[in-house]
Order: structure tokens, then C-alpha cells, then sequence
């Protein structure tokens, strides 16, 4: 009898101490959101505005230079984020950050203002070479929103598209409103070598 009561004690003791482990391993921990990096929100508010630029430059509502000048307004950031950084051992101070903050809001304001602006892309669709530049511009706003073209590979790429189609309204206005063959011929050089360069800039190792 005196054995039965000792091993139901054993076993109670056993128990005991067993339950609190078995609740502490059952409880996954959730990371507190308070505790994580505020540099995040730095990052989170670079994609959120990429996104409005790409959507503007796929929808038209942003021209090849406005998308431009944009794109190295937020590149500057960038690497004034990057120069805060070095300076403050790899982390952005309260004031970094709040200065960080109240250019990006001027930045956001600047997209907002252009993306509704009388501006628009002047692109035409229904011709070979409105279809090839309306197909280079989707791919330049794709990588923009994905995060495989950075804001400075994205202002290089809008810039030579701005002086294609700089170059194709010269010709154009040289030729009476319409584009020679020789005209097509050069433009259309041009264009592949641009789709050359979209592809290497959006499979390069540099990401957002």
C-alpha cells in the first residue's frame, strides 16, 4: 500500500513539473511588433512609392521624363539613407529618420502632382513602334513594382527612353508629321538596344 501511494506521488511530482514545459513549448512567440526595426518603415514607405510610380508610368499618367526625374529624387534618398547610415553604425538616429521622413512626404506630394498633371505619356498604340515603346514601358514599371530594377536603374532607363521619343518627334516634325523608313529603321536600332538594356538592368544582382 505504502509502494502504490509512493508511485501516485512520484507520478503527481512528474506531472508537475512536465505541464509548465509542455505549455511553454505549445505557445509559439509572436515577435512584437513595437520591438521591431524602425528602419523597416523606411523601407516599407521607398516600396509603397515605387509602386505608385510604376503604376503611373504603366497607366501613362507619368511621361518618360517625369518618371525620370522622380526616380533620381528617390535614388538621391536612397543614398542619403545609405551615407546616414555609415555615419550613425549601421542604424538611422530619431532625427535620420525624421528627416528621412519629410523628404520622402515632398516626394510623395511631387508624384501626386505629376501623376495628375495635364501630362501624359504620348504614346499611340496602334503603331509598331507606340506598341514597342508601350511594351518597354510595362516592363520598366514591372521591375519598378517587383523591385528587380532599383530607382536609379529605373531613372537610367526612362531617361533613354525620353530621348528616343525626343528623337522620333524631331523626325517626325523634319518629315512632315510622318517617320521615314530610314526613320523607322534607326528608332526601331534604338529600341532593341533599350529592350537590352531593361533585361540586363531587371536580372543584374542589384535589387530594391
Amino acid at each position: 500500500m505504502k509502494i502504490q501511494l509512493k508511485s501516485v506521488f512520484l507520478s503527481a511530482a512528474l506531472a508537475a513539473m512536465i505541464l509548465p514545459v509542455a505549455a511553454q513549448t505549445a505557445t509559439p512567440t509572436t515577435p512584437d511588433p513595437a520591438v521591431q526595426p524602425k528602419e523597416q518603415n523606411v523601407q516599407h514607405r521607398y516600396g509603397a512609392e515605387q509602386t505608385r510610380i510604376a503604376d503611373g508610368i504603366k497607366n501613362g499618367d507619368l511621361t518618360e521624363a517625369e518618371a525620370k526625374t522622380l526616380e533620381q529624387k528617390q535614388a538621391a534618398l536612397n543614398r542619403e539613407a545609405v551615407q546616414m547610415k555609415k555615419a550613425n553604425g549601421g542604424k538611422l538616429s530619431a532625427a535620420d529618420r525624421a528627416k528621412l521622413e519629410g523628404q520622402q512626404n515632398q516626394l510623395s506630394k511631387e508624384i501626386y502632382q505629376q501623376k495628375h498633371d495635364a501630362q501624359k505619356a504620348n504614346i499611340n498604340p496602334t503603331t509598331a513602334a507606340g506598341k514597342r515603346e508601350e511594351q518597354q514601358q510595362d516592363r520598366i514599371a514591372q521591375g519598378v513594382q517587383n523591385g528587380s530594377l532599383t530607382a536609379n536603374e529605373a531613372g537610367r532607363l526612362e531617361n533613354q527612353e525620353s530621348k528616343i521619343n525626343q528623337e522620333a518627334k524631331t523626325m517626325r516634325q523634319a518629315d512632315g508629321g510622318t517617320l521615314t523608313a530610314a526613320d523607322k529603321a534607326k528608332l526601331n536600332h534604338q529600341q532593341k538596344r533599350e529592350s537590352r538594356n531593361i533585361y540586363r538592368q531587371k536580372h543584374d544582382n542589384q535589387h530594391r
